[in-house]
């Protein structure tokens, strides 16, 4: 409790920038532990699953074993509504397969933004910091005699602070707003290539129902 108390009067010197630097920081992590909550459990992806696309496996096989992953996986959202949609004609099915991913790709992004703009944002109120603690130590500089030595340095340290904290947020939020991209990139090109895969079969479906109808 004594050295938390500490780093908060250490904190508390970079003057009032370092507020704003806290609550932007806070609303990162916050946006950070929430899109990990909705990462692992939208973006599990088993090995069985891209195996069974694979395979001659039959519908109810697979709508079962989408079901079993839960109404919040994004694979199975997606995959579950091509399934639903396979008697529809093609260009229907890869139509709505294409909002559905919109939507996907949108509730994944969620808010995602704020981490994007405090990489840039951090910095520049930490350069604020920086700018009105030095005017405040150039305050105590009188023409020429130095007034006060000790509230100088309090000055120079609280420009220093408030720096050190932008910059500090700026580059967590960096890492973690590339790496979600990254994540929600490399989903959204798996489930193309999953729904390749099921277009594929529902073509074959159809292609041999007409071939059916036509002997009969």
């Amino acid at each position: 409790m004594t050295e938390l108390r500490g780093v908060w009067e250490t904190i508390r010197l970079g003057g009032p920038m370092v507020y704003p630097l806290l609550a932007l920081g806070g609303l990162a992590t916050l946006i950070v532990l929430d899109r990990a909550a909705v990462y692992i459990r939208a973006l599990k992806l088993p090995a069985w699953l891209p195996e069974l696309l694979e395979s001659d496996f039959s519908w109810e096989q697979l709508e079962a074993r989408l079901q079993a992953l839960g109404p919040r996986n994004a694979f199975a959202r997606f995959l579950r509504l091509m399934a639903t949609d396979r008697e529809r004609p093609l260009w229907s099915i890869e139509s709505r397969a294409d909002s559905e991913a919109g939507r996907i790709d949108h509730a994944l992004s969620r808010g995602l933004w704020v981490l994007e703009t405090s990489v840039t944002a951090a910095p520049l109120i930490g350069l604020l910091g920086t700018i009105t603690g030095m005017m405040q130590a150039f305050k105590l500089i009188g023409a020429n005699t130095l007034v006060a030595p000790t509230e100088v340095t309090a000055g120079v340290a609280e420009a220093l602070i408030a720096t050190a904290l932008g910059l500090l947020v700026a580059i967590v939020a960096l890492f973690a707003f590339n790496f979600y991209e990254r994540l929600r990139a490399r989903a959204i090109d798996r489930m193309e290539q999953l729904g390749t895969r099921l277009v594929d079969r529902i073509r074959l479906d159809q292609q041999r129902r007409g071939l059916g109808d036509e002997a009969a």
